[in-house]
């Protein structure tokens, strides 16, 4: 198995914390591959509790990654999520910095 390289872990200090942590991971993955998901996709995709879910999409929100729309589907309350651009180009920086961090020593 090969070692990170140096430069590699020392880009790991700078990595991103919002997305970094494993519940915020999952829901950015899962909303990068689609246009738009609805909040009980998310609850069933990532086995959250809709309390964890919740929080979770706040810091997301709060960080400018989601949007998040409250409306209706007929009379029943329905959420949607959306990836931002920040949240793609995040998403995408995040990805960049793990596979640096894993690439062999002197690999290009």
């Amino acid at each position: 198995m090969a070692k990170p390289s140096q430069a590699g872990l020392r880009e790991l200090g700078g990595v991103d914390r919002v997305v970094h942590e494993p519940a915020r991971l999952m829901i950015l993955m899962i909303l990068y591959g689609v246009r738009e998901a609805d909040a009980l996709f998310l609850l069933n995709a990532t086995e959250l509790t809709w309390g964890n879910l919740s929080s979770h999409v706040s810091k997301l929100e709060e960080a400018g990654y989601v949007e998040v729309d409250k409306g209706f589907a007929g009379k029943k309350p329905r959420t949607m999520l959306r990836l931002t651009a920040a949240g793609r180009r995040a998403v995408d920086d995040y990805r960049g910095t793990m596979q640096a961090a894993l690439k062999k020593p002197g690999a290009r």
